[in-house]
């Protein structure tokens, strides 16, 4: 058995695939499982309603092409952000928290990326910041009843950039279903910004980091920069995640038109493996 995980992000594919075909394209390309979106479009938040039929499906379809969908990115907060001034949209926030976690039960889902964001089209303040913090408790307690694991992704923005700053809430709630699950590529943005070092801001969420991202990443730019052609050590982060106990990391990059996406995920694949396999091989 391998001692680690390697994932796929949905939006790495053709958004019209029907389940079965980026299942099927994602095991083909060597992943051990899927990474769903929830983001906040109507089409993708339209998810959490799905029928017990088709939970159930969806369910047969992975057992049926052998890979699971593992982990989500829950991204839908940044339009309906759980520190909102609105109360209709703080409202509709946890209403998405809380359908997220019933369908990561039924899907067998075990880790939800959590958005670090308190707003995001808004102008952040003390008054957001602490709505945020009361409604995470709130969703906290929800993820423990359900047994599944939350993760902040360190975002683009001032508010969770770093591990670090995730740690503040992780330790304010102080729970084990409320952890950090990094984004490599922010980080490393943070770091070059900050005059900081990577390293060490993981290091900071020692015995709290439930994942990682694996995403590239250029000096201001977050999205959409192949692997390898930005500057994002992967080996010193993917080394320093091992070390700090990560064993299940997942490749975040974008589908843009290409039409030789299928090489895409081979190769992000077969960059990432090569990472793990020699860390696996050390211990």
């Amino acid at each position: 058995m391998k001692a680690y995980t390697l994932g796929l992000y949905e939006k790495a594919m053709p958004s019209d695939l029907s389940w079965r075909e980026k299942l099927t394209a994602a095991k083909q390309a060597g992943f051990d499982f899927l990474e769903i979106s929830i983001d906040e479009t109507d089409a993708k938040l339209s998810r959490l309603d799905m029928s017990q039929e088709e939970r159930a499906g969806l369910l047969s379809m992975m057992n049926g092409v052998g890979l699971p969908i593992r982990t989500m990115c829950l991204s839908g907060h940044r339009k309906y952000p759980l520190g909102s001034n609105d109360p209709e949209i703080c409202k509709r926030g946890m209403e998405i928290m809380e359908k997220a976690i019933i369908l990561a039960e039924d899907l067998g889902v075990r880790i939800i990326q959590l958005a670090g964001y308190d707003v995001y089209y808004e102008e952040g303040s003390e008054e957001t910041r602490a709505r945020f913090e009361e409604n995470l408790k709130k969703a906290t307690d929800m993820a423990a009843k359900a047994g599944v694991v939350m993760g902040f992704e360190t975002m683009e923005t001032e508010f969770m950039n770093t591990v670090e700053k995730a740690m503040k809430y992780v330790n304010i709630v102080n729970s084990s279903y409320l952890n950090v699950y990094p984004d490599l590529g922010n980080i490393t943005n943070a770091a070059v910004s900050y005059g900081t070092d990577v390293l060490q801001d993981l290091e900071t969420g020692r015995g709290h980091l439930c994942a990682m991202h694996l995403k590239e990443t250029v000096p201001g730019k977050f999205r959409e920069i192949p692997f390898g052609t930005g500057h994002v050590n992967f080996e010193a982060g993917i080394q320093k995640a091992w070390e700090l106990g990560i064993r299940k990391f997942v490749t975040e990059f974008w589908y843009v038109g290409n039409e030789k996406w299928r090489d895409d995920l081979a190769f992000a694949n077969q960059m990432m493996t090569a990472i793990l396999n020699k860390q696996g091989q050390e211990r």
